[in-house]
């Protein structure tokens, strides 16, 4: 699925060795928010900017949701009671929060700033819901939104994840196709495409860069 017509296409300098986080100490560091439907693809964008060793600091989400096969606690997520995810958001504890298919997701602020303190580009990902609280808070944030080529191939992921019941992939799929209506909302919008992970990992490396050279930045203030 093409980007909306008009949307920003960064056109930056290849973020080089691992420096990319903070080869600009003049700058101030961005809080970057990667976003899309289930099943576009997030993690795998994410993990594809691990590899590449970029020095960002990845923002661990909080979810009351159980892991799934392979996740780990403090890694994949941080794995939370719902009195524990209540608590913490009563307390003014998290960035943004929001219920998603019936489970608690947000994303603790200590760690945000506490990576932003040390001068690091702070990356992470959340729900469509998740990406307006947190721009309407820190409106420097910049939002990227991963889309995928088409919702068919968006239902042959989800189909081939194998983690969900027939009515619950439907709903996943209604609730995609609404959500790709806000892409128009996002700073940029990178398309991951099937078979081309790499490119889209390159992509949102170049809107980085391109972001993290723009003059009139200020700190970003949590």
């Amino acid at each position: 699925m093409p980007g909306p017509a008009g949307k920003k296409r960064a056109k930056g300098p290849r973020v080089r060795g691992d420096k990319a986080g903070s080869d600009a100490p003049s700058r101030h560091p961005l809080l970057v928010v990667l976003s899309g439907p289930s099943g576009v693809g997030k993690d795998s964008v994410l993990a594809g900017l691990k590899a590449r060793g970029g020095g960002y600091h990845f923002a661990v989400t909080a979810t009351t949701r159980p892991p799934r096969p392979g996740e780990v606690d403090g890694r994949s997520y941080h794995f939370l009671t719902r009195q524990r995810f209540e608590e913490m958001a009563a307390a003014g504890e998290l960035l943004e929060n929001a219920v998603v298919y019936d489970e608690r997701y947000g994303v603790p602020k200590a760690q945000v700033r506490e990576a932003l303190a040390r001068g690091q580009d702070v990356v992470m990902r959340t729900d469509i819901q998740g990406v307006a609280a947190i721009k309407g808070a820190v409106p420097q944030a910049v939002t990227i939104f991963l889309a995928p080529a088409s919702v068919a191939e968006l239902e042959e992921r989800l189909r081939l994840r194998g983690a969900d019941s027939e009515e619950q992939l439907r709903l996943r799929l209604a609730t995609a196709r609404r959500e790709m209506d806000a892409a128009c909302h996002f700073d940029h919008v990178v398309v991951n495409a099937e078979g081309k992970l790499e490119e889209a990992v390159a992509e949102v490396e170049r809107i980085i860069a391109a972001e993290r050279a723009r003059e009139g930045r200020g700190p970003i203030q949590l």
